[in-house]
């Protein structure tokens, strides 16, 4: 569970233990999606009136192009996360690590901030391997399977 009550965790902290799945509606279209969702565990609780803190991780399996020969590879990622939360109109609205929420729906949500941690975390650019050749900028012949038959530049 990824949406808390917050009656709730005023009394009690929580453990968190859930997956994001790609098919959220917190995902927008450009967004670099998990493979599989994202791994959330840690815990919950209160930090003060209107505040909660999320001390866990953040876990999943990207997904790109080698940024060399453009071959589809995935990549682990594994990020801790320390997330402060505060309702609207408190006074650290200017934190950029301070989540705000709206608590008149009484819930506090994780998954903005679970959907954020990951595009931060998740790599831009991967590679398929360190010694990657890439690709032959003349001829785009995939210099992993072989040379190419074009000629080799003279630099002048």
């Amino acid at each position: 569970m990824l949406v808390f009550d917050l009656r709730t965790l005023a009394s009690a902290a929580a453990q968190v233990h859930d997956v994001l799945p790609t098919d959220d509606p917190v995902w927008t279209e450009l967004d670099n999606r998990p493979v599989d969702g994202v791994q959330v565990t840690g815990r919950l609780s209160a930090a003060g009136p209107g505040r909660f803190y999320f001390s866990g991780q953040v876990s999943g399996t990207a997904r790109g192009e080698c940024r060399r020969c453009l071959t589809e590879v995935t990549a682990p990622v594994s990020e801790s996360a320390q997330l402060i939360f505060v309702e609207q109109g408190e006074d650290d609205l200017d934190d950029p690590d301070v989540f705000v929420f709206d608590p008149r729906p009484n819930v506090l949500d994780l998954r903005p901030a679970i959907r954020e941690q990951w595009l931060v975390a998740a790599p831009a650019f991967v590679q398929c391997r360190d010694e990657c050749r890439g690709l032959c900028p003349t001829c785009g012949a995939d210099l992993n399977a072989g040379t190419c038959a074009c000629e080799p530049a003279v630099s002048r």
